[in-house]
């Protein structure tokens, strides 16, 4: 497999894709459901399967209105950053030692540069958090695992607290590499393990020793000679 478009087409015939169709069928006719049904799964329209870098794991979407897009810890321009965003972008800021540009909150040119954001449990209900998390969408990220682990491709995992954690044991490919944080989200970053983790700088100095262009966390240029001489300081 080597796109999205013949993964899902091998998904959807599945049992449990079909029962979770006919579920979220159900769900839009009851209930106000985030993100919208076009924004579904649009960690997958913008982050080919081949040019995967990096995978983070959210969790469920934003529950509130205007700010469920599709990726994970995303919101769309103009939003108000949620905290965990918020913390993100701080602790980018300080492993890098440069000040974002552009704080929009939308990680759209994150998904363009290869960062898979995947919430595993891709809808919500309005206002009530985790009403979709069931066996089904369990099913389905452990199968989204399993394909990106049949890609040989230099990956990075970035699993950031317990529940993103749990998915390490189905990482199995010699080729990927696991980086474990704290959550960035205020209770858990504040207790430790998320500030001054250089998570991004790691994924980074893993990317380059593969050969692999960085990623621009901070949405300015990167000369990557630069940034080479500048990560041989640490």
């Amino acid at each position: 497999m080597t796109d999205w478009d013949a993964i899902f087409k091998e998904i959807k015939n599945k049992n449990y894709a079909i029962k979770l169709h006919n579920f979220l069928m159900e769900e839009r006719k009851k209930y106000i459901i985030y993100p919208k049904e076009n924004d579904e799964f649009n960690a997958f329209k913008l982050t080919p399967y081949n040019k995967i870098k990096v995978v983070i794991f959210g969790q469920d979407p934003y529950y509130h209105e205007n700010q469920a897009m599709g990726l994970a810890f995303s919101v769309p321009k103009g939003v108000t950053l949620p905290p965990s965003l918020r913390n993100i972008y701080k602790e980018i800021e300080i492993e890098f030692k440069r000040d974002f540009v552009d704080k929009s909150g939308d990680l759209t040119y994150l998904a363009k540069q290869g960062v898979l954001l995947l919430n595993p449990i891709l809808t919500v209900r309005e206002n009530f958090p985790l009403s979709h998390d069931n066996i089904l969408y369990k099913e389905f990220c452990l199968d989204i695992i399993k394909y990106i682990e049949n890609n040989n491709n230099p990956i990075v995992y970035l699993l950031w607290g317990n529940k993103a954690k749990q998915y390490e044991k189905y990482i199995t490919n010699k080729n990927h590499y696991v980086i474990k944080t704290s959550h960035p989200s205020p209770l858990s970053a504040n207790q430790g393990g998320w500030f001054h983790s250089n998570c991004f700088i790691n994924t980074n100095i893993f990317l380059i020793k593969n050969n692999i262009q960085p990623i621009n966390w901070l949405k300015w240029y990167i000369d990557l000679l630069k940034l080479f001489i500048w990560i041989k300081k640490y």
